[in-house]
């Protein structure tokens, strides 16, 4: 890791030597390149005098939890975005395997469930049934990955109709048995603890075990990404595909496993979901964390920070009071104007 010293002093050597019009040029793209942090800090402070709760204990548990129920899709979604494309379905394969998980782990007393002759729910039940929710995950991610490698596919074409497919599968699932359509509910409590149980607390408000399993993703990936072939490979299709190719790098099986691995993370975020919302019937942030648009560039850290900057914005437009209708407005701002400063730097670099 590079010495924050030797790169300050460097950067101070190298701003020395610019005449007047280019030391302008350098705040100017300082202040662009980094805008969405300034407003940041300047948005967390304006919140916080408005609303002194906004940077209590409770709010701060709040948004921990939050941040970590969003990371592992996010994780997911920014692999396709370093391989300069996105996937449409993450939002349907997260619902489809929390209704899968929840089904799986209903409370075993009730009446009416999906599944009425599966074994007692044990830790190893549980286990087994992270297992199978990203083993779903990760097949259709596969599936995606597949027809995007074979068939030159756009992603945006291919997840868009993996997306309406999976949309009917969940409403045919929800089905079976003797669901008869209804909400996926009365979870087993030992399902609801293991994902929602007490991990520690900030002040009086309790910070939940899927904290535990987000950080425990965060750095799996963060060691794929920089410390695997597979994740230098990765980069290196996303910068420029036919170097690559030309370098003997296995495009096909590289895509086909970026997208595996997304899918494998929506599933272990519907495994969370299912637990944390109790009924069941996560890529902006990638982009304002600095995964780009146009393909091989990105870092786990910009996705934490995107993710935390997303959850802060939301929570802080409601808490001070601003129209649920106009927050909408001002989130589809927040995304243009990400993508638009994506575009900047890379235009800049060229």
């Amino acid at each position: 890791m590079a010495n924050p010293v030797k790169q300050l002093q460097r950067k101070s050597e190298e701003y020395q030597r610019l005449d007047k019009a280019d030391r302008r040029r350098f705040w100017s793209d300082g202040i662009l390149n980094n805008a969405l942090y300034i407003l940041m800090v300047i948005f967390i402070v304006y919140t916080a005098i408005k609303n002194k709760n906004f940077l209590s204990a409770g709010s701060i548990a709040n948004i921990v939890s939050l941040v970590a129920a969003s990371l592992p899709m996010a994780l997911g979604i920014a692999g396709c975005i370093v391989l300069t494309g996105t996937d449409l379905s993450g939002g349907r394969v997260v619902g489809l395997t929390a209704a899968v998980a929840g089904a799986l782990l209903q409370d075993r007393t009730i009446s009416r469930k999906l599944f009425s002759n599966l074994p007692a729910i044990t830790p190893g039940w549980i286990l087994l049934t992270v297992l199978i929710v990203v083993a779903i995950g990760a097949l259709i991610g596969m599936v995606n990955g597949f027809f995007v490698a074979k068939f030159s596919l756009h992603p945006f074409i291919v997840t868009l109709g993996t997306q309406l497919i999976l949309n009917t599968c969940l409403l045919l699932y929800v089905q079976m048995g003797n669901n008869n359509g209804m909400a996926i509910s009365n979870l087993d409590p030992s399902y609801t603890s293991f994902v929602k149980g007490e991990l520690f607390r900030i002040g009086s408000t309790p910070v939940p075990m899927y904290v535990l399993f987000a950080v425990v993703l965060t750095a799996v990936m963060w060691f794929i990404w920089n410390k695997t072939t597979f994740g230098k490979n990765m980069f290196a299709l996303g910068s420029n595909e036919e170097a690559a190719r030309v370098s003997g790098v296995n495009v096909f099986a590289i895509t086909v496993g970026v997208f595996a691995l997304a899918g494998a993370m929506y599933g272990f975020t519907g495994f969370i979901e299912g637990a944390r919302i109790g009924s069941n019937t996560v890529n902006t942030a990638c982009v304002i964390g600095g995964v780009s648009f146009v393909g091989g560039i990105g870092k786990i850290s910009g996705i934490v920070i995107g993710v935390l900057m997303l959850r802060l914005i939301f929570i802080g437009l409601t808490m001070v009071g601003v129209p649920q209708d106009l927050q909408y407005l001002i989130k589809g701002a927040i995304i243009l104007f990400a993508c638009a400063l994506d575009m900047r730097k890379y235009l800049v670099k060229k």
